[in-house]
């Protein structure tokens, strides 16, 4: 059985870039482009890795991630941060959950060997 991913980013066209590169490696690829509807799609889907956008309408990344660490159902869903803002890493650093760190624009071999490890449960950088 696939694993499942939710994206939560709010542009389109890296919506579909990543829901395609992610479908190719043999995912079920769930989407959101909002952080307002975000807390229901995760119990909608129940993924088995999130890949989270920072900057979002509604509910930033930060702050998404931040009730999630505090939820029982959901602090150990492995979280893939894909986002443009690189200085943003040192908040996510503090949750063991976010397995995993991208800088957009981002190389496909490396997006999906971080993305294949947080799927297997292992824990990459």
């Amino acid at each position: 059985m696939a694993k499942k991913v939710l994206v939560i980013d709010d542009e389109p066209e890296m919506l579909g870039l990543v829901k395609y590169t992610l479908e190719q490696a043999g995912f079920e690829v769930h989407t959101c482009d909002n952080g307002r509807t975000a807390w229901d799609e995760i119990a909608k889907v129940r993924p088995d890795v999130l890949i989270l956008d920072v900057m979002l309408p509604g509910i930033d990344g930060y702050s998404l991630q931040l009730k999630l660490s505090q939820d029982a159902a959901t602090k150990d869903l492995p979280i893939v941060v894909l986002t443009a803002l690189e200085p943003s890493k040192t908040l996510f650093q503090k949750f063991p959950s976010v397995v995993g760190f991208i800088t957009k624009p981002f190389k496909t071999e490396e997006f999906l060997q971080i993305v294949q490890s947080a799927a297997q449960g292992r824990v990459g950088s």
